[in-house]
């Protein structure tokens, strides 16, 4: 059974940094397509950024610049280090991973609560 559990999270003021983990565990090979994503209230679900295998990462504009996605293959494990953190990136950040980057089946963690805030 895949499962994906987020760390990292917290409450962090205006211009800090954080930097999220996301483990995967019942796979037998890393993820074509790690990504993450967030929600904050009221709102949708949006992607912050993604990473797939032998391609440039991908960034929402809202983050770009101030957020990069990277991962550890052997340890199938994501990062998203997050800098200079706005009041509006306060969200509950999700990981999700793709095994395959053609497939249907894909994953999520639980997430973890990002609050940006004086």
């Amino acid at each position: 059974q895949v499962q994906l559990v987020e760390s990292g999270g917290g409450l962090v003021q205006p211009g800090g940094s954080l930097r999220l983990s996301c483990a995967a565990s019942g796979m037998i090979n890393s993820a074509d397509v790690m990504a993450w994503y967030r929600q904050a209230p009221g709102k949708q679900r949006e992607l912050v950024a993604q990473s797939i295998r032998g391609r440039s990462a991908m960034y929402a504009d809202s983050v770009k610049g101030r957020v990069t996605i990277s991962r550890d293959n052997t340890q199938n494990t994501a990062y998203l280090q997050m800098m200079s953190l706005k009041p509006e990136d306060t969200a509950v950040y999700f990981c999700y991973a793709r095994p395959n980057y053609g497939g249907i089946v894909d994953y999520w963690g639980q997430g973890t609560q990002v609050t940006v805030s004086a």
